[in-house]
């Protein structure tokens, strides 16, 4: 059984942030090609934010001081609110849009770069309305927000806490 201090670790929440946010891109990706679930701008623009998270809480990981580890749970917290915002979005506005053409998330996929330079991870291949598809009875997007809203609390509690490092 994992002890409570290993558990209560700034540095071991760290590293599991990052592994869950490695394995929500990896789910979409199973989604994507194993279901043929085909992702919309929003979707993707999640997988760029998972990433993201996975990147700064690894680092954070990585890193061995308590203000190293706040600083990287802090940016994690902080594009974790960013992936509950688009998640909102997607399930309140895109969604219910015909098209996602020149919204917020494809131009930020398109100034990146990321369609095409890693088509396989980043290609939008629907429509937000197209893309819009449930797991036990919720839309994933609401799935995705959960996942990113815990994360956040996290690590907004690894910021404010005094002792685990």
């Amino acid at each position: 059984m994992v002890s409570s201090r290993l558990l209560a670790s700034r540095r071991t929440l760290l590293g599991l942030g990052s592994l869950v946010s490695l394995a929500a891109v990896g789910a979409a990706l199973v989604s994507q090609y194993a279901y043929g679930m085909a992702p919309c701008p929003w979707c993707i623009l999640q997988r760029v934010i998972f990433l993201a998270v996975a990147l700064v809480c690894g680092l954070g990981w990585l890193g061995r001081g308590a203000v190293w580890q706040r600083t990287m749970a802090a940016m994690a917290g902080l594009l974790s609110a960013s992936g509950v915002a688009a998640a909102v979005y997607q399930n309140i506005v895109a969604a219910k849009a015909f098209s996602c053409n020149l919204t917020l998330a494809d131009r930020i996929i398109t100034a990146l770069g990321l369609e095409g330079a890693v088509p396989f991870l980043f290609r939008i291949e629907a429509s937000c309305a197209d893309a819009a598809v449930t797991l036990l009875g919720l839309p994933y997007e609401s799935w995705s927000g959960a996942l990113f809203a815990v994360m956040a609390v996290v690590a907004a509690w690894l910021v404010l806490r005094r002792h685990g490092d």
